[in-house]
Order: C-alpha cells, then structure tokens, then sequence
C-alpha cells in the first residue's frame, strides 16, 4: 500500500500527462531526463523512463506537445519536448478536473474523521 511519499502505480500514470504539462508549461522547453528530475524533485520520485517516455509519446500523437532535436550536453543530441496550444488548454481543463475530483476525495474522507474519532471514544464523547 502507497504512502504520501509513494504514491499508488496507477495514480502516477493517471496523472502523470498534468504533471508532465504542468512542468513543459513552466519552461520553454525540457528533455525526458530533466522532466524525470522536475517529477523526483516535486515528491514523484519513483518515475521511471519507461513509464515517462510512453506517456510523452501520446501526449505527442494527440497534439499536446511538440518535439525537436538539440544538441546535448557535450554528447549525442536530445529530444527537448515543448508545450503546444493544444497542449494548454488540456493542461487547464485537466487542472480544473483534478481540482474537483481531489476536492471531492478530500470530502469523502474528511466525512469519515469525525465517525473514527467517535468510535475510538474521544474525551467527552460516548463510544
């Protein structure tokens, strides 16, 4: 089971094209390696190529971002992916749609709280 550190499989791939948008819609352009890092430093660090490279492979086929080769760092060159128009205003709908859903997650569990607290007999309260 996944922990606020280590999120579940399935939730990484599910939100991984907002996270990938978001991070291209902050710079002017990124390669895979790089966007690993972006991921791994905002609390993803458990991204692996082989999930990030399909995922920028489809947001790619749908329009969403565009690629172009650059020199590298002193060696072969990169792929750089850049953010599309396309691509923003799947960033900005994708971003009110997670809001709702985590909101509405958050009061899911939120509504739980108060029972758990009831039945583990907080003072003042009658079990």
């Amino acid at each position: 089971m996944g922990s606020a550190q280590s999120p579940q499989p399935a939730w990484m791939r599910g939100v991984l094209p907002l996270c990938l948008l978001s991070v291209l819609d902050s710079e002017d352009r990124s390669y895979g390696y790089a966007l690993l890092g972006r991921l791994s430093d905002a609390g993803l660090e458990n991204m692996k190529a082989a999930t990030l490279y399909p995922a920028l492979t489809r947001l790619e086929e749908e329009g969403a971002v565009e690629v172009e080769w650059g020199a590298g760092d002193g060696g072969p060159g990169r792929k750089y992916y850049r953010i599309t128009e396309r691509g923003r205003a799947r960033l900005h709908g994708d971003e009110a749609a997670w809001r709702a859903f985590a909101a509405t997650v958050e009061s899911v569990l939120a509504d739980r709280a108060p029972r758990e607290r009831k039945e583990q007999g907080e003072p003042g309260e009658q079990a």
